[in-house]
């Protein structure tokens, strides 16, 4: 090889060196500005090209690297919706990659006293906001197929921690909750219920009342026993936890906190009132955990029909056969309410 052609691959080797250097730089090196270790960025359903680059603009140094890989990697004609993690040091190919990979939300919820309250915790982790999911959850042909009502379908949403990608429309995210609902009631559960005479969303409706009541997991079988036996005798199940309810409803008010149900408050005009009301009210007070749920189908078997909370063994309840016994203990409560100064 003469002097002159060696000059020649030299050349082209070190205009590739500088290619290959530049395309390095431009492609792979650090063009994040976040000081975290990594954030997510959310693109919302529907979104272009140019929405993606004002949602990455205050995360990237270079826009204009950025764009190039987009456009390469064919990004700019295939945007995707969703929740995406972007790490600290990522270069424009791993940006783009990224980009396309959704990554789920966690969800988690329990205890929540409204259909509203479900919408509004539900609505602060995915794209669908509380009032697409109000809708949904109240359409009334979807309550008709499924049998649930506006007052009980809050049933349908099992106490647990679920994956959703962020974009999952109010719809998809109603209708996974019914599946899963399914999957909950199981062969056991269901003939478990049959055995009561209850369906699943009285069972939901009762477990309610349970967990509301005793906050001992080892109590509900117990509360649960002693409700059911009221049912049996065709007693008022006169479960305190309903009337709170029913005043909170009442005002509109489920922010208020209720210590103390006063003798005038049993006499509320409402259909959850379940002093005046035989049988149960129309749907579920709150979303029961699975415990209480469980207490309701497994219920401890006595012939207990009264309780109220001890004074002795705070968190639990003093359980009577009879209403003189049930007097005692009621009283001794009662005392025990004044000596606080409870008067609400």
């Amino acid at each position: 090889m003469n002097k002159k052609s060696k000059i020649i691959l030299a050349s082209i080797a070190g205009l590739f060196l500088v290619i290959g250097t530049v395309v390095y730089i431009k492609f792979f090196t650090d063009n994040t500005t976040f000081s975290k270790n990594e954030l997510f960025v959310k693109i919302p359903t529907g979104s272009k090209f140019e929405d993606v680059q004002k949602i990455v603009t205050p995360y990237i140094k270079n826009a204009n690297g950025f764009n190039l890989m987009a456009s390469l990697r064919s990004y700019e004609k295939n945007v995707k919706p969703g929740r995406f993690l972007l790490k600290k040091g990522m270069g424009n190919y791993a940006l783009i990659a990224s980009l396309r990979k959704n990554v789920p939300v966690k969800i988690a919820f329990n205890n929540q006293e409204r259909l509203e309250n479900v919408a509004q915790r539900i609505g602060s982790e995915i794209e669908a906001d509380s009032l697409h999911l109000m809708i949904s959850f109240c359409d009334s042909i979807f309550l008709k197929k499924n049998g649930f009502t506006t007052e009980n379908v809050i049933a349908m949403f099992i106490p647990n921690s679920y994956q959703f990608y962020w974009n999952t429309s109010a719809d998809k995210f109603r209708d996974k909750m019914l599946e899963e609902y399914r999957k909950f009631w199981n062969k056991d559960r269901l003939t478990k219920a049959e055995k009561l005479g209850m369906t699943p969303e009285q069972v939901i409706t009762l477990a309610s009342i349970v967990h509301k009541e005793s906050v001992k997991l080892d109590e509900r079988p117990r509360v649960a026993g002693a409700y059911l036996n009221r049912l049996k005798l065709g007693m008022p199940l006169q479960g305190d936890p309903t009337i709170i309810y029913a005043l909170k409803l009442r005002d509109n008010n489920f922010n208020q906190v209720i210590k103390r149900v006063l003798y005038g408050d049993l006499r509320i005009n409402s259909p959850y009132n379940t002093y005046i009301n035989l049988g149960l009210p129309p749907g579920p007070i709150a979303q029961p955990d699975i415990s209480a749920i469980d207490a309701v189908l497994n219920p401890e078997k006595h012939d207990f029909i009264y309780f109220c909370a001890s004074v002795e063994k705070f968190g639990y309840h003093e359980f009577a056969t009879t209403f003189e016994q049930h007097q005692v203990n009621a009283k001794k409560y009662a005392a025990w309410l004044n000596t606080t100064g409870t008067k609400r």
